[in-house]
């Protein structure tokens, strides 16, 4: 059965006051299983006109066939209320620039950054209508900086202005193909057009300082003066006044804040010391790290009492080639004046790996600017691969700072800081939310601080009590907040269903708990040991065994972040993008480590060399594999599972010692396992005289998805039969086994046995 590329359902209006405007629809989570979607992955909505939204679920007893949208979806579709619209799934880029228009009144008095901040995540076609409300932010008991920020520059008028989508550029092509929506990112740039269409040009703007949310490193609210209008005001360097927070609150970079300091020091303040040893003293910097992780927060704090000068690289970026130039010669001028230090935050935003003419001009200028010591260029990114190249040459920034992920200990400093004067209910339980967020960088930390406190709010709302937070809220936000290490990256889902509450496969469990939980678990035994864990495992059986089941209760009883790629969804036939897909795969894992990378179908993507027709794909993804694997670059708290019911199509080299070395069986269930399959599919299914035990001994040949899918269809001919049943009965099961067949094909499964008795004994 294929999963159907469209559902047609009927637009109903969202009665959460809550989510209203905020660029959110919900359904019925049978509808995403249906479409293949995970909560909020984005969506097509296909009406008198196609607009695309953020999907989540909606609770499991609304009905299936309703989609729920705000007044602004209704308008984007062009449908009104009872209307059908049908639903896709939609490959949505981030923007590299975003041109939105609106009231006067917003257009002169909301900067561009603040703009960004309340855009951001949202997903956007040209010609929809978007309002200013944050996307994942709650009430005014949730309010953070970007709303007030909001509310300072527009007044109450902020939660319904609307703004119009005039144009959007993505950013680089996806296997080739540029999609129509896109969303707000941390590094896009959002701009506002003029009445002519013309963007408006950049001005500077510094304004008062504003309160900070006591904390974290990452977490800085940028809050700016109102604008005022000018008509042909020239590009220039922009120092929007930012909270600075002490040294001393930034938490998990002791050892960067250390490097930096001492090279500004040695540099700005004692250069003669380097002109003595016949060093020239020129200092530039790259800082490096996922987005949101505090790296232009880290840079202000050691910069605190220093001259500093900020270029916002998406917004400069944006604008045309002279204005770039006029702006970062400007920025030189005026650090040179001060003696003090350059910042040009993202700047793959402003000098991408694919230059333009101007970039050999901006580079000559901050090259020239920072020769004889008198200013120094720091410039930061979390994405270096797209970075020109020539930025790291000796005599520009010759030296790179990279702030990584936090550790689950560093991860507990940094919410215990975020939180530090948030009224709590109780003792909260940091350190257990701290183990399920691995790949959460501070910004990711703030953004769950957030939805944990709309649910609190919320919570007081409704029972009319003082506002606290509970360890409940920061756990159930978690279903919510997906960290930026895993944006762009297919997971797979963690449920509550562990290892434990497997009730068959003891051997594979066992051997899953062996290979892929003790080396990031207990790394110091096999470090006193004196060995080297596994590096991969092999899960191999016939289909619809359980193999991608055991998998999501192994990544909840690991905690682990899971990074999943189906079979040929590497493959493309540009030469180099399989390869940089794979590259891309382990980067992010690395990233977000305790990590697991799970290959689902392995045979499709990683098959025999020198036997396909693919133009030479299938062999340079498997050479690519086997680099990854056991190449220079060592795999640190990463972990590869595969999975396949062919093999014998793999090639051989990725099962050698130090790849997928450890192969694992996953016979078909027998009577008992049936059993306990039955029993935990059928839960919450009430049962009027059915013996599962009887019925698992009978169902030879149906494999783990029979068994559900036959309870399934047994509670379907129970409402056939009535539709106000109130219990399911033996004669609907045995209706329902005439319609459900065993999937499992004998032959094949004698050909996997014998397969894993040759390899396996």
């Amino acid at each position: 059965m294929t999963t159907p590329a469209s559902l047609t359902l009927t637009a109903r209006l969202n009665p959460s006051a809550a989510e209203a405007r905020r660029g959110i629809i919900r359904v019925h989570p049978e509808v995403l299983t249906a479409l293949s979607l995970r909560e909020w992955d984005a969506v097509s909505i296909t009406g008198a006109r196609v607009t695309a939204a953020v999907v989540a679920a909606t609770e499991a007893s609304a009905p299936t066939g309703v989609v729920l949208l705000d007044e602004i979806a209704f308008s984007n579709a062009g449908v009104r209320e009872n209307s059908a619209v049908v639903l896709a799934p939609v490959v949505v880029q981030g923007a590299s620039r975003v041109v939105v228009s609106g009231s006067v009144l917003a257009t002169q008095s909301i900067t561009e950054s603040t703009l960004r901040r309340a855009l951001l995540g949202k997903v956007l076609s040209v010609g929809d209508a978007v309002s200013l409300l944050p996307r994942d932010l709650g009430p005014e008991l949730a309010a953070t900086e970007a709303t007030r920020a909001l509310a300072r520059s527009v007044g109450i008028t902020w939660t319904t202005e609307l703004l119009t989508v005039t144009g959007v550029e993505p950013g680089p092509p996806v296997n080739g193909q540029v999609s129509a929506p896109v969303s707000v990112q941390t590094n896009t740039a959002v701009l506002w057009s003029t009445s002519s269409g013309e963007v408006a040009p950049l001005v500077d703007r510094a304004g008062p300082t504003t309160p900070r949310i006591p904390g974290a490193l990452g977490m800085v609210a940028e809050t700016e003066s109102p604008r005022q209008p000018t008509a042909a005001a020239p590009p220039q360097a922009r120092e929007p006044d930012v909270p600075v927070r002490p040294v001393s609150e930034l938490v998990g970079v002791d050892s960067q804040i250390t490097k930096l300091t001492e090279w500004l020091t040695i540099t700005l303040d004692e250069p003669d010391v380097l002109r003595t040893l016949g060093a020239t003293p020129r200092l530039g910097v790259l800082v490096t790290g996922p987005a949101g992780g505090g790296k232009a927060t880290l840079v202000r704090s050691v910069c605190a009492h220093r001259t500093l000068v900020t270029v916002d690289g998406p917004t400069a970026g944006a604008t045309e080639a002279n204005a770039r130039l006029r702006l970062v010669t400007d920025a030189v001028a005026r650090a040179r004046s001060g003696g003090g230090v350059l910042l040009i935050t993202d700047i793959d935003a402003l000098l991408p790996s694919e230059p333009e003419p101007v970039s050999a001009l901006i580079l000559d200028e901050l090259r020239s600017g920072i020769a004889d010591g008198r200013i120094a260029l720091i410039a930061t990114t979390a994405e270096p691969v797209r970075l020109d190249a020539r930025l790291r040459d000796p005599s520009l920034c010759d030296r790179e700072l990279v702030i990584g992920l936090p550790d689950a200990a560093t991860r507990g400093r940094l919410l215990s800081a975020i939180l530090s004067d948030v009224p709590t209910e109780g003792d909260l339980d940091l350190t257990a939310v701290s183990a399920r967020t691995p790949g959460f960088v501070a910004g990711d930390l703030a953004a769950l601080a957030r939805e944990a406190a709309l649910r609190a709010a919320t919570r007081a709302s409704s029972e009319k009590s003082s506002p606290a937070l509970r360890t409940d809220d920061l756990v159930g936000a978690l279903d919510v907040i997906r960290p930026v290490s895993r944006s762009d990256s297919p997971e797979v889902a963690l449920g509550s269903i562990t290892l434990a509450d497997v009730g068959d496969m003891v051997e594979t469990k066992q051997a899953l708990t062996e290979a892929v939980l003790w080396p990031l678990q207990h790394p110091d035994t096999f470090a006193r040991l004196g060995v080297a864990p596994p590096r991969g495992v092999l899960l191999f059986g016939p289909p619809g065994c359980g193999k991608t089941f055991v998998v999501r209760a192994l990544a909840a009883s690991g905690q682990l972040s899971v990074h999943t790629v189906k079979g040929a969804e590497l493959m493309d036939k540009w030469v180099g993008s399989s390869e940089k897909a794979v590259r891309d795969l382990f980067a992010r894992a690395r990233e977000s480590a305790p990590s697991l990378i799970f290959l689902d179908e392995v045979d499709a993507l990683a098959p025999r060399r020198g036997q396909s027709t693919d133009s030479g794909v299938g062999d340079r993804v498997v050479a690519s594999l086997l680099t990854e694997l056991d190449g220079v670059e060592p795999l640190q708290d990463v972990v590869v599972l595969g999975a396949t019911n062919r093999p014998d199509l793999i090639d051989p080299a990725l099962l050698r010692p130090g790849r997928l070395e450890r192969l694992v069986f996953v016979p078909p269930p027998d009577a008992a396992a049936r059993g306990d399959i039955l029993r935990a599919t059928g839960r919450d299914v009430p049962l009027d005289g059915v013996d599962l035990d009887e019925l698992a001994a009978d169902l030879d040949g149906y494999s783990a998805a029979d068994c559900s899918a036959l309870l399934r269809e047994a509670a379907l001919s129970a409402m056939r039969r009535d539709i106000d049943a109130a219990a399911v009965t033996a004669a609907d099961v045995d209706e329902a086994r005439s319609r459900v067949r065993p999937s499992l094909d004998p032959a094949q499964v004698e050909n996997l046995k014998a397969y894993a008795e040759r390899r396996l004994d």
